[in-house]
């Protein structure tokens, strides 16, 4: 058998362990409760209808760009804790772009996404120079530029925004109608729609995986991911690949919020999704940083909480269950991935002990 093989038959033992123990572990919280298990599990695993499935595929695309975001920086062993503040900062400089048309239909459009890009990269790119010219945690300089962030979102928010007549809500200029991407439908009611941005989001991961495994860049930055001190011996510079992982990230970040603003909102107010990069962390490590796990861990996600929307009317057990569900299948993932891991190791020492073992010569036989 293969050494790919085994891997990927070890990776998939992992996530099947990982699914059982969080649904044990989410049933015996239920009983403990005194809540119903089998009616909430038949609830949240019915299949979806066609309304509910567009909401998925949509919520799982600016989950899996989260996700990617995060990954980046994991590549090369930095945690990118402030996708949230890159993503919000990027959107709005994009509606704000978006909304001046200062070019015409798509062109505006292609403008607003780049400024997008260049807004996340610049926001990550100072925690990653902070990092490789002063030593700073990464962790802590980008829970920081969070709050931010926000608080600089909010300021400029006031003075770009138009009031909307009869609401006290402020948002940005609305898109025009000729730079808005388009959606497409699964169904024939209302509300199957789904973002024309899912293609970019294809493109986006396999711009991932192509960097990964088929660049120099890539090759470097997954080798001064795993040893710093290879990395140097080899002549790879270490700071600089610091600070183009997290423009990288925080580029990749900076589309997060534009599935929704092209596809949805139109605009960007005081109401804009937040929270969507912290959810990206739990999704990177679901998806072990692969864009296909990725992509599988974004449903999943995306899944159990659109799932989770009638349980408090049709089964009366709070929707907060669904959270406490996501969060036991991070910590069982990571516990399952090391544990078939070291199983992995040992197996693979057993195999190279067996190779190596001599082989007894032949007796010499004499007359």
């Amino acid at each position: 058998m293969s050494t790919r093989l085994v891997s990927f038959l070890l990776g998939l033992l992992a996530a099947a362990l990982a699914l059982v123990a969080a649904f044990a572990i989410t049933s015996l919280v239920l009983i403990i409760a005194g809540d119903p298990v089998g009616e909430v599990w038949g609830e949240i695993l019915t299949f979806p209808e066609q309304r509910n499935l567009a909401n998925i595929i949509n919520n799982a695309t600016v989950l899996y760009l989260s996700g990617l975001a995060v990954a980046v920086a994991f590549k090369m062993n930095l945690f990118n804790i402030g996708v949230d503040g890159q993503y919000r900062i990027a959107a709005f400089v994009a509606a704000v772009v978006a909304g001046e048309a200062w070019l015409p239909g798509y062109l505006n459009t292609a403008l607003a996404i780049l400024a997008a890009v260049l807004v996340g990269a610049a926001w990550a790119g100072i925690a990653g120079l902070l990092r490789a010219t002063r030593g700073v945690s990464e962790v802590i300089s980008t829970i920081m530029l969070n709050f931010i962030s926000t608080s600089v979102v909010a300021y400029f928010l006031r003075k770009a925004a138009v009031r909307e007549e009869g609401s006290n809500t402020l948002g940005t200029k609305e898109i025009p109608e000729g730079s808005r991407i388009p959606s497409f439908s699964i169904g024939d009611g209302p509300g199957t729609e789904i973002y024309g941005f899912i293609f970019i989001a294809v493109a986006a991961g396999f711009a991932y995986w192509f960097v990964l495994n088929k660049t120099r860049f890539g090759f470097n930055l997954r080798a001064t991911g795993q040893s710093t001190t290879a990395a140097v011996a080899s002549g790879i510079s270490v700071k600089r690949m610091t600070i183009g992982a997290m423009l990288i990230s925080g580029g990749v970040a900076g589309l997060v919020g534009l599935p929704i603003l092209f596809g949805d909102s139109y605009s960007y107010g005081s109401t804009f999704q937040s929270g969507l990069g912290f959810a990206g962390i739990a999704i990177a490590l679901l998806g072990r940083n692969h864009p296909i796990g990725i992509a599988l861990g974004a449903l999943l996600f995306a899944f159990l909480d659109e799932q989770s929307n009638p349980l408090q009317i049709l089964v009366g057990v709070s929707p907060d269950i669904v959270a406490i569900t996501q969060g036991v299948i991070v910590l069982t993932v990571v516990i399952s991935y090391e544990i078939v891991r070291r199983f992995g190791v040992r197996l693979e020492q057993q195999q190279v002990a067996k190779a190596d073992r001599p082989v007894d010569e032949p007796k010499e036989v004499t007359a």
